[in-house]
């Protein structure tokens, strides 16, 4: 027997959950709503089977919960949702020249990029003018580099 709601069947109330949770995806991006809206879609053919209201919902969150857990991690790394480095992550891992000293208890200044960077060393060890380095990290203004060991 198919469930009704008055004069709405089960599958136009599926239908409508595909539209809603598909809206909330495109607006948010977040890829977890498209995988409801997936199940929702095949709740809509499954609710042709005349198949109890209370087995649809159990299915509905089934295949929900499986596409979250199994194809979302799948679909983040395929599209680098979440990936995209800002401009002083993107720093990190770069070659600088030490411009001024960095001692074990003061900052120098390393250029990078063609700008000046106040600098410390990460091991606080003591790196002389002159020396290429690495920026392993930025903290808020200042760039935390090591020596390269082939200068």
């Amino acid at each position: 027997m198919l469930f009704n709601f008055g004069f709405v069947s089960m599958r136009w109330i599926w239908v409508a959950l595909v539209i809603v949770f598909a809206l909330i995806e495109v607006f948010t991006l977040g890829l977890y709503t498209v995988w409801f809206a997936l199940a929702a879609l095949v709740m809509v053919f499954l609710s042709l089977l005349n198949i109890p209201l209370p087995y649809q919902i159990i299915i509905f969150l089934a295949i929900s919960a499986a596409l979250l857990f199994f194809t979302r991690p799948i679909a983040i790394k395929k599209l680098k949702i979440g990936k995209e480095k800002t401009n002083v992550e993107s720093l990190a891992g770069m070659h600088a020249l030490v411009t001024r000293k960095i001692g074990e208890f003061e900052r120098g200044e390393v250029k990078l990029n063609g700008q000046f960077w106040s600098a410390s060393a990460e091991n606080k060890v003591e790196i002389p003018e002159g020396t290429k380095c690495e920026v392993i990290r930025i903290e808020g203004v200042q760039a935390i580099v090591r020596p390269l060991s082939d200068s």
